[in-house]
């Protein structure tokens, strides 16, 4: 460690949060976290389940007690943990921010009620600085916790907040790649080559979804890595796979018009790669991947339903994308081609977060984590999120570049259509885009006359 006078020296404390989904090279991030404050002679506190407890602090019913809520560290408790599956210190999605909206809400004391629990707590055990580990809502509430304490009196005690990036989604501005990423890609990866064996050896086809929520990072790194047929995205959504819906507004009655995703659309779509691959190259198997963001903009019928996270996040998983198109494939499949498919939906995703974790995974968590150490310690830095680009050269970001203002709220990062790594799937995909009269078969179909 660096000699001398630091910018942080006066934290002398510090508790580390874990928060959302399990990301593989978790432990890297807190072990080397960890490890760089104690070897600095400072204290570490790993709370248990993310904001669970702490958002439920109180000074007399609800004291949170050691080895209960959270865990003092020593260095036997953090050192060869890098390679280590799950998360030491466990994680929640509990949200000590829900119902704070814009910037008025955090002067509304009802509002702020949970995330006061949450400062207080973290006064009552004497922490000097707080690293939040998670994903966009995780950064919302490290930014809620800072705008919190700027509201309090000038005399009132400091907790400075900084914040590691986590995300097997990779849907994060602010940073190239999170950790988990590249493990949770190369996990699902293997299970697509799988199936595409499986698909080979019974001439049938797998629809696959991928985990990914938003953005569809993972699925095209598991399309391009697995070596799918067609991957398909909330990026790729356009009107050629929509149709208008008409909805009545739950809140304000309003009649309204959006544009939904089309099932039949999709289905045709998948279908004409089918039979292409048939009647062009004598091919009847492949794998299709699919991002389970697309599932928001279902037709209302299907999600209005759903129940949502402590966030407000649809349970995408439950409704199953895979198996639902791939039933519509099995039947338009049939309509159009007079005979039957093997068509077989899957998801992916579960079993990646927790898989052990990819070298790069655990190179890039280490770095984060003491990253984490150097923004507060060495940079005295407050309301920042630690990053790397280039060589894993660190660089913080803060908050106010990625928080909106005005809604409190981080913004998805999506993939750019066109950009070298979209048109790297589409490349490598089976291509349709540049095919004319692939078949008699089309010839004969645009003709109008029966297909056989």
């Amino acid at each position: 460690m660096n000699q001398g006078p630091k910018h942080g020296d006066h934290i002398r404390r510090v508790g580390m949060i874990f928060s959302g989904g399990p990301a593989p090279a978790a432990n890297a991030v807190i072990s080397a976290a960890a490890i760089s404050f104690l070897e600095d002679q400072r204290s570490v506190i790993g709370f248990f389940h993310g904001y669970s407890n702490l958002q439920d602090y109180h000074p007399v019913s609800h004291r949170l007690l050691p080895d209960k809520h959270y865990r003092v560290f020593q260095d036997r408790d953090v050192r060869g943990i890098r390679n280590t599956r799950g998360i030491l210190i466990g994680t929640a999605r509990a949200n000590p921010g829900k119902g704070i909206e814009t910037p008025a809400d955090l002067d509304d004391g009802a509002k702020v009620a949970r995330l006061a629990n949450v400062y207080n707590a973290l006064v009552d055990l004497e922490i000097d600085a707080l690293i939040s580990i998670g994903g966009d809502d995780t950064l919302k509430t490290a930014n809620f916790l800072f705008e919190f304490q700027k509201r309090l009196p000038e005399a009132a005690r400091r907790v400075q907040v900084v914040h590691v990036p986590k995300t097997i989604d990779n849907d994060y501005r602010g940073i190239d790649f999170t950790f988990g990423f590249f493990t949770a890609v190369d996990v699902m990866a293997k299970e697509l080559e799988n199936l595409r064996a499986d698909a080979i050896a019974t001439s049938g086809y797998f629809i696959v979804e991928t985990m990914g929520r938003k953005a569809g990072w993972l699925s095209y790194g598991v399309g391009i890595a697995g070596e799918a047929n067609l991957v398909i995205a909330i990026e790729d959504i356009d009107e050629s796979l929509t149709s208008d819906e008409v909805y009545t507004d739950p809140e304000t009655g309003e009649t309204k018009t959006r544009q939904a995703l089309d099932i039949n659309k999709l289905a045709d779509r998948i279908v004409s790669l089918i039979r292409m691959r048939e009647e062009r190259d004598d091919k009847h198997y492949g794998t299709i991947v699919l991002a389970e963001g697309i599932s928001e903009m279902l037709p209302n019928d299907f999600i209005e339903n759903l129940p949502r996270d402590e966030h407000g996040h649809i349970g995408l998983g439950r409704i199953d994308l895979g198996k639902v198109v791939a039933a519509v494939v099995t039947e338009r499949y049939h309509a159009r081609m007079g005979k039957k498919k093997k068509v077989t939906g899957i998801q992916l995703g579960y079993e990646s977060r927790c898989s052990p974790a990819h070298a790069f995974d655990v190179m890039l968590g280490s770095q984060l984590g003491i990253g984490a150490y150097r923004a507060l310690v060495e940079e005295g830095l407050d309301a920042h999120m630690v990053s790397t680009r280039g060589q894993l050269d660190l660089t913080y970001v803060p908050f106010s570049e990625l928080v909106n203002p005005d809604s409190l709220r981080t913004e998805v990062r999506f993939i750019n259509r066109g950009s070298d790594f979209h048109r790297l799937a589409r490349f490598l995909e089976t291509r349709t885009d540049r095919l004319t009269d692939w078949s008699p078969g089309r010839r004969r179909e645009e003709a109008g006359e029966p297909v056989q």
